[in-house]
């Protein structure tokens, strides 16, 4: 039995996740729907159904190895996926995006060592999804509104967002400041809308 102290949850320790069909997080009613994707294999990218790899350590170059889906530009959407990191020897690496047609909008990435953060602004999301931990990440898009982000079914980040269209990504990819090699394993991804 792992025991967590108040203040370790208090700074946002990780306690592991077990993939499960969960339900939304927020109140609903939600609509469950199942959006087309492509995968998208760049660089040294690799894609073997829900696991995403990178395999070479360069600090440059388009690295990528994600599913996109489709795009929505109105409505409230919400992700959910559990992502297991299986090996990070590098570092700075995209694990969710939800992407603006125009440009990037929110990045959730993760350091060696276990920090998960928003790649625009830097801001620390939670701590301890290390190598072997299973996480669960959902994302509440209000198009026009709000993005917000929850960690094992808490929120943690919350940002402004503009009208537009925008879709889901998630997988491994290698930020600005990033490089691998990675491999993370996605299982239980779901989508609703409302």
């Amino acid at each position: 039995m792992r025991l967590v102290t108040t203040g370790a949850l208090a700074i946002g320790l990780l306690v592991p996740a077990l993939p499960a069909a969960a339900d939304p997080v927020e109140s609903g009613p939600w609509t469950s729907y199942e959006p087309t994707f492509t995968v998208q294999e760049r660089g040294c990218g690799d894609v073997n159904d829900l696991t995403f790899k990178l395999s070479c350590s360069t600090g440059s170059g388009d690295q990528r190895a994600e599913r996109r889906y489709a795009t929505y530009s109105s409505g409230t959407r919400q992700f959910e996926g559990y992502f297991k990191i299986t090996s990070l020897e590098g570092t700075r690496i995209s694990l969710k995006q939800t992407f603006k047609t125009t440009g990037p909008f929110f990045m959730l990435a993760v350091e060696r060592g276990g920090r998960l953060y928003s790649v625009h602004g830097g801001d620390t999301i939670a701590t301890g999804a290390t190598i072997g931990t299973t996480v669960r990440v959902n994302t509440v898009h209000v198009v026009g509104s709000t993005h917000r982000t929850y960690i094992n079914g808490s929120l943690k980040h919350t940002v402004s967002s503009e009208s537009g269209s925008f879709y889901d990504k998630f997988g491994a990819y290698r930020t600005g400041s990033g490089k691998g090699p990675a491999t993370v394993e996605w299982s239980g991804v779901q989508f609703w809308r409302k």
